[in-house]
């Protein structure tokens, strides 16, 4: 199973990414998914917030799930326990994005397995704002 975890595979998705779906973004300010979702917006990517429970996060509508994002998605950065995952790599690739990325900590090999089937590249128990400061500078 290839998990993009070599460097030079996530630069090339950081760099070719336009569109993040961020989900489980909270409107918390110190929580690390509201951090990463407010870093990768003023790193100029447009960022659909995904969370049920809120209308608005930083000024951006705030979608109930993937499929209410009205635009293309390239990539969705996932917030959510690794058990919950499955149900967001399935709605990821009915979306048709390109990649998932499970936030450090966040680890499904099920999911990644279906998300690669399906096509799509994976990224898990890393942190989107790190690598992208790290290889393309924030």
């Amino acid at each position: 199973m290839l998990h993009l975890q070599d460097m030079s595979s996530i630069e090339d998705i950081l760099r070719s990414t336009r569109t993040i779906a961020v989900v489980g973004f909270s409107p918390k300010e110190n929580r690390p998914s509201h951090m990463v979702g407010k870093y990768l917006m003023d790193a100029g990517f447009t960022v659909y917030p995904v969370n049920p429970g809120v209308s608005r996060i930083l000024g951006q509508v705030s979608y109930p799930d993937l499929a209410s994002i009205p635009g293309p998605v390239d990539v969705v950065d996932i917030f959510r326990r690794s058990e919950n995952v499955l149900p967001i790599v399935e709605a990821a690739i009915a979306i048709q994005a390109k990649a998932v990325w499970m936030q450090q900590g966040i680890v499904n090999v099920e999911a990644a397995a279906l998300a690669e089937k399906a096509g799509l590249l994976v990224v898990m128990d890393r942190c989107i704002k790190i690598d992208h400061a790290n290889l393309i500078g924030g």
